[in-house]
């Protein structure tokens, strides 16, 4: 009785200690959190050094991600958002759900400047349609040559995907008012629209189509984590559309110390060693090992596409009206 008495309290003081622990909710998309993808080992550091737990919640791809968190406004259970976009930032901005961030002292590894109070980047890539070399010989270089072809494809859903946006800008920024005629003559290529990047990728690994949109260091993962180089990224003459991921801490959370903490931990090594070989992206800051040997097989665009994220805004209605008269015919 005496023992069970003692393993009791030993329990109830294990469970006492737990729950003691401050909790950090945080909001990302799908693939971070999956067995391959960061979160796993990010979970691990950053609970090694802050005594807390790290809680990760998964909500679909990037924009599905603010509808999420906008839809909840100041009741979110979220402390910091981790996938947002720079196609998504003015408008999670204009929300007042997000708060600014202690200045950061960072030599960031990025294409661009960086100056944001609020959203502080932790990867970046380039948008590219990603192709087998062993099933298709032909490669497009740019989205005319694409539509001219008989290439399927699988792109993501610009309403609730952050590449799938990202094509949207970069079939814009490249052809402007033209942009119109270049989705009536691509929409016979597409084979379906998916929710995210997860799906489509999985469409195009089972073979249901030739290419899928995803980005230039998507075949680093087959050459690194499977020794296949049968993967590549066609190379397009008009420049590829930059994406550089985002986290920010929300506004009412009630861990705002350790939500700052963990913001600042993203900039680290630490954190910014797992990227490659998790997210398959470049890191926003360029970790002391360098990138790891396979990502030097690259394609590396001469040119990079951007809209600021206010003209990303500004754009985003018409754009997406486009995209949607053109796949409805």
């Amino acid at each position: 009785m005496r023992h069970s008495l003692m393993i009791a309290g030993l329990l109830c003081a294990t469970t006492a200690a737990a729950q003691d622990k401050p909790v950090l909710t945080v909001y990302t998309y799908d693939s971070f959190v999956s067995e391959w993808g960061p979160g796993p080992q990010v979970e691990a550091a950053f609970e090694a050094e802050c005594g807390c737990d790290l809680n990760f919640v998964a909500s679909g791809d990037g924009a599905a991600l603010l509808a999420r968190v906008l839809l909840e406004g100041d009741s979110t259970e979220a402390d910091i958002v981790l996938g947002l976009d720079t196609n998504l930032t003015a408008k999670a901005a204009e929300s007042g759900l997000f708060a600014e961030h202690p200045a950061l002292d960072v030599n960031w590894s990025l294409p661009v400047d960086w100056a944001d109070p609020i959203f502080v980047p932790y990867d970046w890539g380039q948008f590219a349609f990603v192709y087998d070399k062993t099933k298709t010989e032909t490669v497009p270089t740019d989205f005319e040559a694409l539509a001219a072809s008989d290439l399927t494809i699988v792109i993501e859903d610009p309403r609730s995907s952050t590449p799938g946006l990202g094509l949207l800008y970069w079939v814009k920024q490249a052809y402007g008012e033209r942009a119109p005629e270049v989705w009536a003559g691509l929409a016979d290529n597409v084979v379906t629209v998916t929710p995210g990047w997860s799906e489509a990728y999985g469409l195009f690994l089972e073979g249901e189509a030739d290419m899928v949109l995803s980005y230039t260091t998507s075949p680093a993962y087959h050459l690194i984590a499977e020794s296949d180089d049968t993967k590549a990224a066609a190379p397009f003459t008009e420049g590829h559309y930059l994406q550089v991921e985002v986290a920010a801490k929300l506004a009412g959370t009630d861990q705002g110390a350790l939500a700052d903490r963990f913001l600042a931990f993203m900039t680290s090594d630490a954190f910014q060693s797992i990227i490659p070989e998790t997210n398959w992206m470049y890191p926003a800051v360029t970790p002391a090992a360098g990138l790891p040997k396979g990502f030097e097989t690259l394609i590396r665009p001469e040119k990079s596409l951007l809209y600021s994220a206010t003209e990303a805004a500004a754009i985003r209605d018409a754009a997406l009206a486009e995209w949607q008269t053109a796949l409805s015919r």
